[in-house]
């Protein structure tokens, strides 16, 4: 499997049109980042007024990738125009479940009679969209699903495998797929199709509610070599925590996949808060509270915290989540995601503006990467560390300071080494060793070349 470097900062463009992102490249090119992640390439619900984010996330059919946000020829043009700007390409992929159609129809034929007859009538355009297979006939039927019941208890590991997702006791949920070898198969031979289009990574969606022999059987050496692959395992922290012990530990334990860094955000999270201590980020690998460096996806949000009630707790406010970005951005280790959407929350910043609309783009963002990608490789020093205040440096040329506090604080260097902070251009260790750093802010300090006190 490659291992993406820590230079390979990943834009998660959520629910954007492929040819939306083929139209950006340019500015995510020169923004920094190095790859995109997009919402799943497959069949799933499409109509003329739109349909809802979570519809990509119900799987009708993989051999043919058409739906709200485009097709497979949108899809692969996106991909080259990235690859031209030297961008590669995620793929978040749903293996856990197919669509919740129980309203329409009775059978677990995927996709629905109704679907093939559509692919029979405009044969040509599907013969353009297909991956793989037989359109002629569905690509999953009654035997690849488990028996049908929503899952009541979880911290029951069993039913959170092999039970239904559903919205309540009302809701039939999403029809669980079977490990068998026709289900690995398909799927296989879905991965093999979008590499062969170029794509480079992959996200498995809902991959604790898989088996680890399910993952193991789809993601072999032949289907993971060159490619980066990380699972989504939702965590309410690390080691101790009923989610860790049950499905992180024994996925990052039992195959070579990376993962969400959930334990590290909630250690981030929890340390950004008034009665935290950012003393807990100087090295939560050694409690525990965050995974390996060469395994971690780290972020300040994914797509589940503003868009899951369930998770809306853990939206930060924006200082502290600019906050959590310059240390994850600033820190050694780690992939980091960069979430940016089209508004699907409906939660504005200070401005009145949709939060993470333009969040991508930002000037101190798209600063924050260059000092990652600049930095990667130099060694992490912690320098001064407090329950407001974290200092560390990036080898010789690197310094990141947080202040988490509602008062200024003031840092004192013996070097005297003139430096810069990139997010506001500040020149600072000048003809003085003091730094003043300004309440609920961070600085990004690199060295000016050739120049001392």
């Amino acid at each position: 499997m490659l291992i993406s470097n820590a230079t390979d900062v990943i834009l998660h463009a959520f629910d954007w049109p492929y040819e939306m992102v083929k139209a950006r490249a340019t500015d995510i090119a020169n923004a920094g980042y190095k790859s995109v992640l997009v919402s799943p390439p497959m069949k799933s619900l499409k109509r003329e007024q739109g349909t809802q984010w979570w519809q990509r996330y119900q799987p009708q059919d993989y051999r043919v990738i058409d739906n709200q946000l485009g097709n497979t020829e949108q899809f692969t043009a996106m991909i080259a125009t990235l690859k031209a700007h030297k961008v590669e390409v995620y793929a978040d992929v749903v293996f856990n479940h197919m669509a919740n159609e129980s309203s329409l129809r009775d059978d677990l034929h995927y996709p629905s009679a109704v679907d093939i007859e559509t692919y029979q009538k405009d044969k040509a355009y599907y013969e353009r969209q297909r991956l793989f297979g037989d359109l002629n006939e569905p690509l999953f039927d009654h035997d690849d699903f488990v028996e049908a019941f929503g899952i009541s208890d979880w911290q029951d590991k069993w039913q959170v495998q092999n039970g239904r997702i559903t919205g309540g006791p009302s809701d039939p949920g999403l029809p669980t797929l079977r490990d068998n070898a026709h289900v690995v198969s398909m799927q296989q031979q879905y991965l093999k199709a979008l590499k062969a289009l170029g794509v480079k990574g992959f996200r498995i969606d809902a991959a604790k509610h898989m088996t680890l022999e399910h993952l193991q059987k789809v993601w072999t050496d032949e289907i993971c070599h060159d490619v980066h692959i990380f699972g989504e395992i939702i965590t309410s922290g690390g080691a101790t925590k009923p989610e860790y012990d049950l499905f992180l530990e024994p996925f990052l334990a039992q195959t070579d996949l990376g993962a969400y860094d959930f334990p590290l955000f909630q250690t981030l999270y929890d340390a950004l808060q008034p009665k935290g201590s950012l003393k807990s980020l100087v090295d939560p690998y050694c409690f525990g509270q965050a995974l390996s460096e060469s395994r971690a996806i780290t972020f300040a949000i994914t797509h589940d915290i503003p868009n899951n009630d369930v998770f809306a707790n853990l939206v930060m406010d924006e200082t502290l989540e600019w906050l959590a970005y310059c240390y994850i951005l600033g820190r050694d280790g780690g992939v980091p995601l960069i979430y940016t959407d089209l508004d699907t929350s409906g939660i504005q910043d200070s401005a009145g503006q949709p939060r993470w609309q333009s969040a991508w783009k930002d000037k101190k963002m798209c600063a924050a990467i260059a000092f990652h990608n600049q930095m990667h490789g130099k060694p992490m020093r912690i320098i001064e560390a407090g329950d407001d205040l974290l200092v560390f440096a990036r080898g010789n040329d690197g310094l990141v300071v947080i202040n988490k506090s509602t008062r200024s604080q003031t840092i004192e260097r013996k070097e005297g080494t003139a430096m810069t902070d990139v997010l506001t251009g500040k020149r600072v260790f000048g003809t003085e060793n003091a730094l003043t750093v300004d309440p609920k802010s961070a600085m990004m300090l690199v060295r000016n070349a050739n120049e001392t006190a």
